[in-house]
């Protein structure tokens, strides 16, 4: 028989502040600077060079932190185990969250989930940094199985302080469905699917509001997902297309809660993340940057990067970005119980939650770096120094105490090698095409933090 993992009680009294929390009128859309003009194969592993392939330029590395400082260690240490494992337990108690559900019934259906989302964000703009983390919903029409009705996204949104650092957007769905999956009222509690991704959502909201960022991050809960994911494609079109918002990277989290699949094998040291191709794309690179971030930031699970947008015959809503130009990944757990989703299976039994946690502290690791890191050095160069030397040269960046630099070798999914140096000039042999073909720079700060990752 299959080993269950036991679920933590959950606070009763947490339970209680949580439905007592009213919800307020929604404010106005904040001010977001507007933009400028079967499983696939895991990654191909990356390596710091040995000290004999590094060019010169990388032996001053010794001022440069290899691990991130306390700080991190502590952001990581606040996600509350307790506090995700309520969320789901309220959102799977909904009994279904089906977009043709009621929209009125005080404790099931999608309002009911509605409601309880946006009463958490409210609840996190209570106690954030200068009431920074404002809340919003984006009204969108739904059309499923013959019935019409009105979808919410429920956005909050914490203001970056430097201007043109872009925004990130983190996401989630909300919403569930049976395989029955015209029928409305049938159970689908969506524990994995996709409660999981919204627990994570609003515990790293809460972490997050708690400090002002360089970057401005989005926290949306998608509705309408599991019908063509018209939540989001309506987002994307009606609000950031519409308002001209520099989306700089979107993270979707979806089915991130359970370490093992039917047949009882168990990977609880991976996570996998899906980008769209053709492998240079932005989505693909943004996905290489972000497994590297997470190695060099010690990050609780390993990412490994997959060779395709989503899982064979799936889709999520990170597509929806990817569609329109942004760049986008999506996070999910390596092995899967697929004959759970979609059924009255996929409960709070279905959850690890040591892994479930671990996931949640990964996920958070990247976000806080993308947010929080120096941005990316910008007018990269690659100069014929004669003699067989080509020299690296960009903008230094404010902030920066060092520079990582990734290398990918040909055919590769993901950076194949990497160092660091304090200048912003690098002149080496190796810089040829038969060994490396994609090269992307990022700044480290003086406490360890590496922000995103150049365009290659």
């Amino acid at each position: 028989m299959r080993h269950r993992r036991s679920v933590p009680l959950l606070l009763i009294w947490l339970g209680l502040i949580a439905i007592a929390c009213n919800l307020s009128d929604s404010p106005p859309p904040p001010t977001i600077v507007p933009r400028a003009t079967s499983t696939p194969p895991p990654t191909i592993g990356y390596a710091t060079l040995a000290p004999n392939e590094l060019p010169s330029a990388a032996t001053q590395i010794a001022s440069v932190p290899q691990q991130p400082d306390v700080a991190l260690a502590n952001l990581i240490i606040q996600v509350v185990p307790d506090r995700l494992f309520l969320h789901i337990d309220m959102l799977t108690r909904m009994k279904t969250r089906h977009v043709n559900s009621s929209y009125t019934h005080p404790n099931e259906g999608i309002g009911a989930a509605a409601r309880y989302v946006q009463a958490e964000f409210n609840a996190i703009r209570q106690i954030s940094i200068q009431q920074a983390f404002s809340v919003f919903t984006h009204e969108f029409p739904v059309e499923f199985a013959g019935v019409s009705s009105t979808g919410q996204n429920i956005i909050g949104v914490l203001q970056g302080y430097e201007p043109g650092a872009g925004v990130i957007v983190l996401g989630a769905h909300y919403d569930s469905i049976n395989l029955d999956f015209e029928n409305a009222s049938a159970d689908a509690p969506g524990a994995n699917d996709d409660a999981s991704g919204m627990g994570a959502l609003i515990e790293i909201a809460r972490i997050l509001s708690q400090k002002r960022h360089r970057a401005t991050i989005m926290f949306v809960a998608f509705s309408a997902e599991e019908v063509q994911r018209q939540g989001s494609i309506a987002f994307v079109k009606d609000y950031l297309q519409g308002q001209n918002i520099d989306v700089t990277a979107m993270i979707n989290m979806d089915i991130i809660g359970s370490s093992d699949d039917a047949a009882g094998a168990i990977n609880d040291k991976e996570i996998r993340m899906f980008s769209v191709e053709p492998n240079e794309s932005r989505s693909r690179q943004l996905a290489r940057g972000i497994q590297l971030i997470a190695d060099r930031s010690a990050a609780p699970l390993e990412i490994t990067v997959q060779a395709t947008g989503d899982r064979a015959g799936r889709y999520g809503d990170h597509m929806s970005f990817s569609d329109a130009g942004y760049p986008a990944v999506r996070f999910v757990e390596t092995l899967e119980e697929g004959d759970r989703h979609h059924t009255p299976r996929d409960s709070m039994e279905d959850i690890d939650p040591t892994y479930y946690v671990r996931a949640t502290q990964t996920i958070l690791t990247v976000v806080n770096s993308l947010a929080d890191g120096p941005r990316p050095p910008r007018s990269l160069s690659l100069r014929d120094a004669g003699g067989g030397l080509r020299t690296l040269v960009w903008e230094r960046t404010t902030d920066a105490a060092g520079y990582v630099v990734a290398l990918r070798a040909p055919g590769a999914i993901g950076y194949t090698a990497s160092f660091e140096t304090v200048e912003n000039t690098v002149t080496w042999e190796g810089f040829v095409a038969s060994r490396f073909v994609g090269v992307a720079i990022a700044a480290r700060d003086a406490n360890g933090v590496i922000g995103p990752f150049s365009i290659e």
